[in-house]
């Protein structure tokens, strides 16, 4: 075929709901994708879904109504509580966030959208729109996300407002990456007894792993609690902890305006 007809092979993968497109490149350098019959060897090699035959583990990819089957696709948030992992599958055999999602989306090829660590809570897509995921999980399409955080300073911890003013200049990590500025306020001053600690609101634009965490630590923090509340467009709002719902086309459509689709 020639090198304008068709879809790259990723593209076809994740738009079929199989994973991300940066999952699919993976999938395809493992060996374990064939195109009528023969192995793939490059995620940018062009397929024609519904025409050419695409086999992942020999089990064959049928595609999904595209573009003006956008109703079809899925788009969930999920409250992620603390003690869930946020993958499809985790090795160790704790509890998933796809474990929490109900019939009859539990019955879709689905998977979580950037991290939440294992202990943090809060706001988390599921989708298996691979396009949107691709883009909210690539650097350049970074949506601001806003947490709450509840800490409790240690001792020799630094000082409050010099705390925030580090955050906020763009502080440098003990493993030596450099953070871009973060905005951060604080939203209730400490306490004693249940609640106690510093609640803090802060806002990234960046995607390093466990960054709050990090930031925290190095400032003499300790992170009693850790929420997200929004990303991009979208806020938790009341939504209850361990509970999903499905985004209004308002948000769909305002999420995928962030991201540039």
């Amino acid at each position: 075929m020639s090198g304008d007809d068709g879809v790259r092979l990723n593209k076809a993968l994740a738009d079929a709901g199989l994973c991300s497109r940066r999952k699919a490149d993976a999938l395809v350098f493992s060996g374990v994708v064939r195109v009528n019959g023969r192995q793939a060897d490059s995620p940018g090699l062009r397929v024609r879904p519904g025409r050419d035959r695409i086999e992942v583990n020999g089990r064959p990819v049928s595609p999904r109504p595209a573009p003006d089957g956008l109703s079809d696709r899925c788009w969930l948030m999920l409250h992620k509580p603390a003690g869930v992992v946020a993958t499809a599958r985790d090795p160790e055999g704790r509890r998933t966030v796809l474990d929490l999602v109900p019939p009859p989306w539990k019955e879709r090829r689905l998977y979580p959208v950037g991290r939440l660590d294992f202990f943090s809570e809060g706001l988390l897509l599921i989708t298996d729109d691979g396009q949107l995921a691709h883009r909210l999980s690539h650097p350049r399409w970074h949506l601001p996300r806003v947490y709450e955080v509840r800490v409790r300073p240690e001792p020799g911890a630094v000082a409050w407002p010099r705390a925030l003013e580090i955050m906020r200049g763009g502080m440098a990590l003990a493993e030596g990456e450099r953070l871009a500025p973060v905005d951060v306020d604080v939203v209730a001053e400490a306490r004693s007894g249940r609640g106690a600690g510093v609640l803090l609101k802060l806002t990234l634009r960046q995607g390093l792993n466990r960054q709050i965490r990090r930031m925290c630590r190095d400032l003499g923090l300790t992170v009693l609690r850790l929420r997200r509340v929004a990303q991009g467009p979208l806020h938790l709002g009341d939504l209850p902890a361990g509970r999903v719902r499905p985004l209004r086309e308002d948000e769909v459509a305002a999420l995928r305006k962030a991201v540039g689709l």
